[in-house]
């Protein structure tokens, strides 16, 4: 499986869209740091959205697609399944912690 994700900072006022094989690494590289440049650079630690898709040629499109909207347009995207932009990853852990 393949899954395009959106990541966040504290504030919600950067987004950054990205692509990949293995989500649960990714955002925890994304989180601890270990991806250097714009997202450690802004901070980029809080998971906001995510879409999977079986082919990663359908993926990488709809990366393209996604870096090339408006911002309101992503913002609006991800509140229709996270109207609060809660970190996906604390929510579950939440939830599996109960």
């Amino acid at each position: 499986m393949y899954f395009i994700y959106v990541m966040t900072n504290k504030l919600n006022t950067t987004l950054y869209i990205g692509m990949t094989n293995d989500i649960e690494r990714r955002v925890h590289e994304h989180k601890t740091g270990n991806i250097r440049g714009f997202t450690q650079k802004y901070k980029l630690t809080k998971f906001v959205y995510f879409e999977e898709y079986k082919s990663v040629h359908e993926a990488i499109m709809r990366e393209k697609q996604l870096k090339n909207w408006h911002r309101e347009w992503k913002i609006n995207l991800i509140k229709k399944r996270n109207p609060y932009l809660r970190d996906l990853e604390e929510r579950d852990a939440e939830i599996n912690s109960a």
